[in-house]
């Protein structure tokens, strides 16, 4: 399978401190890519060179074929790459409906197809579980819920790629699964997913494939079965202990 996206050799620098050291990592439509490691690996700071938020010091970022590392953010979600982002970016003075529904309309600003943003939303609201929710303010709904909130706002984008930075942070077992089960889903759309995550029973039973980070740098790349095995994973982030994969 080719990616659809990807990142080259990817170095961030801040002053001395080299946050990212030649990371290339890939994305393949149609799959759950997990991105993981310690505290303070550089997994935030390569998602940010990703969506253009994070200048790289050197190396490069391709979607679909093409080295997009100059293009600006909103330029890159025209291209079909949307976000989430760890702490909650939701507008809690909006119901769930609205909150969606802004990223509808402004995608409207480059998506000339003549679609209907409110059929798009209806469409998500159900697509997500959020239909029973959709008139209630965000500020009032669960954090499990709120997270549902702006994983849907990024899919009004109709994004080909999306990033997840800690999906299932302040989920319970249950919507843990919830999120575990929509992601599955989306894939089998096609979309390509990349995430985040400090849950490993979520990360083992959710991706395919795996790149695992240590001090800025890939140290394991592969199946889940195959980072569980790795000794240098096991030794920087997962412990001695194999990671039971989630049924």
């Amino acid at each position: 399978m080719s990616a659809i996206l990807s990142t080259q050799d990817v170095v961030v620098r801040f002053g001395v401190l080299q946050a990212v050291s030649q990371a290339s990592i890939e994305v393949v439509e149609g799959r759950v890519t997990g991105l993981i490691g310690p505290n303070g690996a550089g997994k935030t700071t390569l998602f940010n060179v990703i969506t253009g938020l994070q200048e790289p010091t050197a190396g490069k970022v391709f979607f679909d074929g093409k080295d997009i590392t100059n293009k600006n953010p909103f330029k890159r979600a025209r291209l079909g790459i949307a976000r989430t982002f760890q702490k909650l970016e939701v507008f809690g003075s909006l119901s769930a409906r609205e909150n969606i529904l802004v990223a509808a309309e402004q995608r409207k600003t480059w998506d000339r197809s003549g679609f209907d943003p409110n059929k798009v939303c209806d469409e998500i609201l159900e697509k997500v579980g959020l239909s029973d929710v959709s008139e209630f303010m965000v500020g009032t709904l669960p954090t499990g819920t709120a997270r549902l909130v702006e994983l849907a706002r990024a899919l009004a984008s109709n994004p080909r790629v999306l990033l997840l930075d800690e999906p299932s942070s302040g989920l319970n077992e249950e919507e843990t699964e919830e999120m575990a089960s929509l992601l599955r889903k989306l894939v089998d759309e096609g979309l390509g997913v990349l995430l985040v995550e400090h849950d490993m029973s979520f990360v083992m039973g959710t991706c395919q494939f795996i790149h695992v980070l240590d001090f800025g740098t890939i140290i394991a790349t592969g199946t889940p079965a195959e980072v569980q095995a790795n000794t240098q994973v096991q030794a920087a982030y997962l412990g001695t202990e194999t990671v039971v994969e989630a049924s």
